[in-house]
């Protein structure tokens, strides 16, 4: 009974049950470790974490380094927030999701059905075509990957590019863009009639047992948040400029754990969160009018590792961190990998780790 209690607390608090587990993957655990001290060591990064989840369950977690060099704050892959860049889209993704299924939203529709305001361009544009990088927003110009700006509203941040003019006919080519998540989360406050991020607390990270996710507010304290470096040539690792992520939320601007990853991840293995046909239709790759497939669906990026096997995530690239997030749907295997540092060359480490577990 005391057990029982023990995991119950546990579960609550949304902690994994790692004792349980740590037996049955003993040896895939120790061939992850030496692969993520590898990582760790030919990048020279401050601080980094990783966390494996297997059919449901964290199996491994593990931080190397430092949050906060200065102050010699350790690394913990359940508590430590690291920006996570372009794995915010997901996130976003899981969002629009609950909508979509809903019926409050409609992909196929143009994009002033939720956001009005929005000016009109010679083709309309759809939240499909947004969330599959074919609409034809523009992607950062200039500097303005370093704004440090704030925003205080989803809609100000739509200034930095609604008057220009899309860069295609939607559907004709694929071009990266982390605004249209910007018109995403315009959207999802239409639709939903609630802020963006409010939105995504209450539906996304409070559900999933995401405690350690959040936004990377500038102007509030954000417990256990990672400080964040970039490499100098003869310095080292040395403090990121400032930068606030205010302008791109949904397309950039979310902290996490390495856990909360994992959960968030997970529950992409279940109907946790969003139901299996929708998943598999947000994961599976867009065509263009062309016949060709981008890889990417709606917030996912697909594809398949050296053995063939198929997976589908993201990476994310900020001031100050980069991330990996990858889900093997057949054999259950979530890796998700945060630095505080950029830049940093993966190599394929978090695929290599997730190999390990498949043994």
């Amino acid at each position: 009974m005391k057990r029982l209690l023990i995991s119950a607390t546990l579960l609550i608090l949304g902690l994994p049950l790692l004792a349980q587990t740590t037996g049955e993957y003993e040896e895939a655990i120790a061939q992850a470790k030496e692969i993520f001290a590898a990582f760790a060591d030919e990048n020279d990064i401050p601080g980094t974490a990783v966390a494996v989840g297997v059919k449901g369950e964290i199996v491994w977690s593990e931080g190397l380094g430092y949050a906060d060099l200065e102050q010699q704050v350790r690394v913990k892959p359940d508590r430590t927030k690291f920006r996570i860049g372009s794995v915010s889209k997901p996130i976003t993704a899981a969002a629009l999701g609950i909508l979509y299924e809903e019926g409050k939203i409609d992909l196929d529709v143009p994009i002033q059905t939720y956001v009005p305001d929005f000016p009109e361009k010679k083709f309309p544009i759809t939240l499909r075509q947004l969330a599959g990088h074919t609409a034809g927003i523009r992607h950062y110009r200039g500097d303005e990957f370093l704004s440090s700006k704030h925003y205080p509203t989803v809609a100000e941040g739509l200034n930095i590019f609604k008057d220009d003019s899309l860069l295609f006919e939607p559907e004709s080519d694929y071009s990266y863009s982390s605004y249209g998540w910007n018109l995403i989360s315009a959207a999802i406050e239409g639709a939903s009639g609630q802020d963006f991020l409010t939105y995504v607390q209450d539906f996304v990270f409070t559900p999933l047992g995401m405690y350690h996710s959040a936004a990377d507010y500038t102007n509030r304290i954000v417990p256990d948040r990672s400080r964040f470096y970039v490499k100098d040539v003869d310095h080292g690792a040395i403090p990121a400029p400032f930068v606030d992520n205010s302008y791109k939320w949904a397309g950039g601007g979310f902290l996490a754990s390495a856990e909360d990853l994992v959960r968030f991840g997970m529950a992409h293995l279940s109907e946790d969160l969003l139901k299996t046909e929708t998943i598999e239709e947000f994961t599976t790759s867009q065509t263009l009018t062309d016949g060709s497939k981008t890889n990417y669906g709606i917030g996912w990026r697909s594809g398949e590792d050296e053995e063939g096997r198929p997976y589908f995530g993201h990476s994310g690239g900020s001031v100050g961190g980069i991330t990996q997030l990858v889900i093997f749907p057949e054999q259950g295997i979530v890796v998700a990998m945060v630095t505080n540092v950029n830049p940093v060359q993966y190599d394929g480490a978090h695929l290599r780790i997730a190999d390990c577990f498949m043994r």
